[in-house]
């Protein structure tokens, strides 16, 4: 679990850079002569050069491991922040941004999928997602609020400097800290390799033993495949789309120095929302499909609240909705966890992060292109809704999970 600790650490200090810059990079846009609809395809593009970014990442993890994926994301984001702290032109913003969003997207697949191959039960990966998800709240209660002082104290440019140079040391620093256990076989090299171990006991094994191998191999491989329902990633295309159109919104209403605070301070109360549902860890024993459900109910009525301006303050919905990030989170990385398997975790998180991608790239700039005719909030509760209409219950949801017993071993041991 020492690996774990280092992991958590580096990840704070990623987390924090990263959710610093939330309330600044409206502003920080405005500043540059941005329109509107301009500053949502900035934000859309980040997300939008994840897609390639995520897709190697993927198999990059897979094959090669975590740690180099992790030191490498970190370290170019820092240079890029570096870069971007000099930036005069909104179109030079938006390259810089782009670029980022593709050298970032290689990090959250590569730390899942560490952690995940870090645990030995359903219940241990459950407690080291919400762990992940903890820590990365952790971060977001204060780094907005920091950096929406160090924004109105030294300004953008100086800001944006020193995340950079945080962010590039840590990635430096990772390389020595962060280890990883040795990488799972795939059912190909399992089959290769016992084929193999089999010969060289009976070499004179018949050509039909062969054919059960290679049958049995390719079995299992269709089943995997046909067994994932794709339909669960809209999921994370609906989450991170709500989130999206959030991060635009709430820093364009920001006019003045003390308003950019407020805004800081906003995000920070969505972040301690969360902080107070990641704290239940009795909620991992619970069916990830179920958390998911009932998180993404709750999350869409307090969107809902906002549209439709309830009586009730902007801080107690934004709460809410921290907290249904909280529920969230970590259950639909254990519920990617349950579905998938150990030799696919990269790819799984990979497409999870596509997902998160897409979503992340059409809320900016859907909230940007209604913003005049209606609310970007309702927009947040009608995404949540058709995906909680497309989550229909299903058999598959629930199969293989036991809140209480270990992953069950491979077939044959």
């Amino acid at each position: 679990m020492r690996t774990a600790i280092w992991l958590y650490l580096f990840l704070f200090v990623a987390f924090f850079d990263l959710h610093a810059q939330y309330p600044m990079l409206t502003p920080f846009a405005v500043s540059l002569g941005a329109a509107p609809s301009f500053i949502g395809l900035v934000m859309g593009m980040y997300s939008l050069t994840h897609l390639p970014g995520n897709l190697m990442a993927g198999y990059g993890v897979d094959r090669y491991g975590s740690r180099i994926f992790i030191a490498a994301s970190l370290a170019g984001a820092g240079i890029l922040l570096l870069l971007q702290a000099r930036v005069t032109d909104p179109w030079h913003l938006l390259y810089i941004r782009s670029a980022s969003g593709f050298v970032l997207a290689f990090l959250s697949p590569a730390c899942l999928s560490l952690l995940a191959r870090l645990a030995k039960n359903h219940i241990q990966q459950g407690k080291l997602m919400a762990g992940n998800g903890l820590v990365h709240t952790i971060a977001s209660v204060v780094s907005p609020a920091a950096g929406a002082w160090l924004a109105a104290k030294i300004g953008f440019t100086q800001s944006f400097a020193i995340l950079g140079w945080i962010l590039l040391a840590t990635g430096i620093s990772s390389l020595w800290f962060v280890r990883e256990p040795p990488m799972p076989q795939t059912a190909a090299e399992g089959a290769s390799g016992g084929a193999g171990e089999a010969d060289r006991v009976r070499p004179a094994a018949t050509s039909d033993g062969q054919s059960a191998r290679s049958g049995a191999a390719s079995a299992e491989k269709g089943g995997a495949e046909g067994k994932f329902p794709w339909v669960v990633f809209l999921l994370p295309v609906a989450i991170s789309c709500a989130q999206g159109i959030l991060a635009f919104e709430l820093p364009l209403r920001a006019t003045s120095s003390d308003e950019l605070l407020t805004t800081g301070l906003l995000f920070s109360v969505v972040s301690l929302g969360a902080l107070a549902t990641l704290g239940m860890l009795f909620l991992q024993r619970y069916l990830p499909y179920g958390r998911n459900v009932a998180g993404l109910l709750l999350m869409a009525i307090a969107y809902y609240g906002m549209a439709a301006e309830w009586p009730i303050p902007m801080v107690g919905m934004l709460f809410v909705v921290g907290m249904a990030k909280g529920v969230i989170f970590p259950a639909m990385t254990s519920f990617m966890l349950q579905l998938s398997g150990p030799s696919r975790f990269g790819r799984t998180f990979s497409f999870m992060s596509i997902a998160m991608a897409i979503g992340s790239f059409l809320g900016p700039v859907a909230a940007g292109a209604v913003r005049g005719h209606l609310s970007p909030f309702f927009l947040s509760f009608a995404v949540l809704m058709a995906a909680l209409v497309a989550l229909m219950p299903r058999p598959v949801y629930a199969k293989g999970w036991n809140g209480s017993a270990d992953i069950p071993p491979a077939a044959g041991h």
